[in-house]
């Protein structure tokens, strides 16, 4: 069983039991997406310690536990899987996927940095990432960067320091 150092974020107690099927690992949940200045404070702490992962649902709840982790701990690392490999009929999340999209995911974790610009606006809008949004979902989960509109799109590339080079590499 392959032993995560990071301490991993999740929504709830299903999330938590998937992965420690598979990993030895430790979990936070979030407990949903209205998250107690409690939970923000041990997620902290624990990326002080040991360092975190963030791997919430791919949904709506999911980026907005996402985003509220990433302005108080911006070097936390992200894990993101995309919704096709975690829904059942009527439900989307981590406790649905399957164990090598999982390891892919967390083998796959980027960190943002705020501030970054490897990739112009132009540069963005000339490489077609704006209208085209099978497009642009190939270039987002070419780098693991989850299913984005454009605006997050490109917010996110820069982030991560993904050149145009890179983009283009992709799209070939």
């Amino acid at each position: 069983m392959k032993k995560i150092k990071e301490m991993i974020v999740v929504e709830g107690k299903n999330d938590t039991s998937k992965l420690k099927t598979f990993f030895d690992c430790d979990t936070i949940e979030t407990g949903g997406d209205h998250v107690s200045k409690e939970v923000l404070d041990r997620i902290e702490a624990a990326a002080n310690r040991r360092g975190i992962i963030v791997f919430t649902d791919p949904d709506t709840a999911g980026e907005h536990i996402r985003r509220l982790i990433k302005e108080r701990i911006p070097e936390a690392k992200h894990a993101f899987i995309a919704k096709s490999k975690a829904k059942t009929d009527k439900k989307v999340g981590v406790e649905h996927a399957g164990k090598e999209d999982l390891e892919k995911a967390l083998k796959s974790c980027v960190t943002f940095m705020e501030g970054n610009f490897t990739l112009s606006r132009e540069d963005f809008l000339d490489l077609g990432l704006t209208g085209d949004a099978l497009r642009r979902q190939k270039v987002t989960e070419a780098f693991h960067l989850g299913k984005c509109n454009a605006k997050t799109a490109f917010k996110r590339l820069n982030e991560a320091g993904i050149t145009r080079e890179q983009i283009e590499e992709v799209l070939e």
